[in-house]
């Protein structure tokens, strides 16, 4: 393929690639978000912060808000503070991969607030954990993966912050 098919192939790609952002809604540019602190339980049950490990303080320093891990007597709780969309936000699956577990799918599950939340197992060897995740806007509005979050955020459609919230327990707890 060469000459005038190739320019407007190319032409149209781009095209479709910048297409969301002309509806995009401009954003005065202000101060960041005040931080409000973590917070002192989830589901009813207390949390302890954990300490962060040196590739999560270094991810950190990049990312568009705030992260910390905590223990709620079983499993974790990994909360993140989100002042601006980014492609840093990805989902825990990712996370997991990257960490050597295989990722099996689960069927989404609803929370006492009516909240949907996306679910997967994580194994590795002996290890099994379900691992669940939400995005919560500003406005109580909410998405049960980083990726259905993503494109509202970044369009101004879902005003932040945002929290993200995965939980990871032990498959056999469940």
């Amino acid at each position: 393929m060469g000459g005038k098919p190739l320019i407007f192939l190319l032409a149209a790609m781009t095209a479709a690639a910048v297409s969301p952002l002309a509806g995009r809604a401009s954003r005065p540019q202000s101060a960041p978000p005040l931080f409000p602190g973590w917070p002192a339980s989830f589901e009813g049950a207390a949390m302890k912060p954990l300490e962060l490990g040196g590739r999560e303080k270094a991810f950190g320093k990049s990312f568009p808000g705030r992260l910390a891990r905590f223990s709620r007597g079983r499993g974790e709780v990994v909360v993140r503070w989100v002042t601006d969309p980014s492609r840093l936000v990805h989902p825990a699956s990712d996370c997991f991969r990257g960490l050597g577990f295989s990722i099996e799918p689960k069927p989404s599950v609803l929370d006492a607030d009516g909240r949907r939340w996306g679910r997967f197992r994580a194994s590795k060897g002996a290890d099994s954990l379900l691992v669940r995740e939400l995005v919560v806007d500003a406005g109580g509005r909410s998405w049960s993966d980083v990726s259905s979050w993503y494109w509202p955020a970044a369009l101004g459609r879902s005003q932040g912050p945002w929290w993200a919230v995965t939980v990871a327990e032990p498959a056999n707890a469940q």
